[in-house]
């Protein structure tokens, strides 16, 4: 089994953080790609780009979408993406704790891992009285 994780976000967010598990984490379990959308981007010109991105990473067990902002452009590019097709699930307010969550649980089922994603991202909220 080898979910692959699409991360759809703004401008410099994806790849950072795609960047820093890949540090922590060598090599990554799952295979990752980076897809940014610039603030002033065309949804329905990104749309095959964004499609082609997600069928790459689909090996047949679907792929986890992760965005940083519900309701964003990103978010909206992966909602169309979730119609086309290709078993997909979407996470959104994705951070780094989330990511390295879903990385540690590489052979975890999409509808399963979907919902680590969403436990790292809260898990990974600490409030320190220091």
């Amino acid at each position: 089994m080898a979910i692959g994780i699409l991360l759809i976000t703004h401008e410099g967010v994806g790849t950072a953080l795609h960047a820093v598990a890949s540090r922590l984490m060598r090599p990554l379990p799952l295979p990752v790609e980076v897809f940014e959308v610039a603030f002033d981007a065309d949804l329905d010109a990104l749309l095959p780009k964004a499609s082609m991105a997600l069928r790459k990473l689909d090996t047949g067990d679907g792929v986890l979408v992760l965005t940083d902002l519900y309701g964003a452009s990103p978010s909206n590019l992966a909602a169309r993406l979730a119609r086309l097709g290709t078993p997909a699930r979407r996470v959104s307010a994705l951070s780094l704790p989330m990511l390295l969550r879903v990385m540690n649980y590489a052979d975890t089922p999409l509808d399963e891992l979907a919902m680590i994603a969403a436990g790292g991202g809260r898990s990974g909220v600490i409030l320190d009285d220091a």
